[in-house]
């Protein structure tokens, strides 16, 4: 294996403390000082990476998006039937949300906020194609209903969000049998009947 550099190591250094801050504080509330000091570097070291704060929120957002699809995608396979497949694409990002709160955090975040750019959107919406096409093929097979995918994705991956930031402030604890109840909750809101 391939020791880490010193530059990805202050890169890296950058894109935790970015969401580090970014979840506690907000974007407006997150400077480029505070970022570079949390991070254990100067501010202008920054520059090296990123071309402006714009610049480093929609990257970490893509790199996020990125290792948030891959993680979710891992295990799922078009071979299986639509059920099957978005059982096994919900699960491993009810897994990654719960496993990684920084980064989930940090992309509920960016769901919420026109801060990131237009083009980023629609970058970060790419790493979903595999579960955007099986709902595409589950809507020509008459397995799941013929909405837009937005509200497939609201109906289905949102209420995460929800259950982790109830988890998060301690009211309610994400067991494995929530989990379940809440992937056949999400599956019954966009199956036919």
């Amino acid at each position: 294996m391939k020791p880490i550099s010193k530059s990805e190591i202050k890169r890296q250094a950058l894109v935790k403390a970015t969401q580090c801050l970014v979840n506690n504080n907000g974007f407006h509330a997150t400077p480029m000082s505070k970022i570079a000091k949390m991070a254990g570097v100067s501010p202008a070291t920054i520059y090296l990476y990123f071309e402006n704060k714009q610049d480093l929120v929609n990257k970490v957002y893509l790199e996020v998006k990125a290792a948030y699809t891959q993680f979710a995608f891992k295990d799922y396979s078009p071979k299986m039937s639509v059920k099957e497949g978005f059982e096994v694409i919900w699960k491993g990002i009810a897994t990654f949300k719960l496993n990684h709160l920084e980064q989930a955090m940090f992309l509920a975040q960016c769901d919420s906020t026109p801060v990131i750019d237009e083009a980023s959107r629609k970058e970060g919406i790419k790493n979903l194609q595999p579960l955007l096409d099986l709902w595409e093929r589950g809507k020509a097979e008459g397995v799941i209903k013929p909405a837009c995918n937005y509200l497939l994705y609201a109906y289905t991956i949102n209420p995460l969000s929800f259950l982790l930031t109830m988890q998060l402030r301690g009211v309610f604890t994400l067991e494995e049998k929530h989990i379940q109840e809440a992937f056949e909750a999400a599956w019954d809101s966009i199956k036919t009947e």
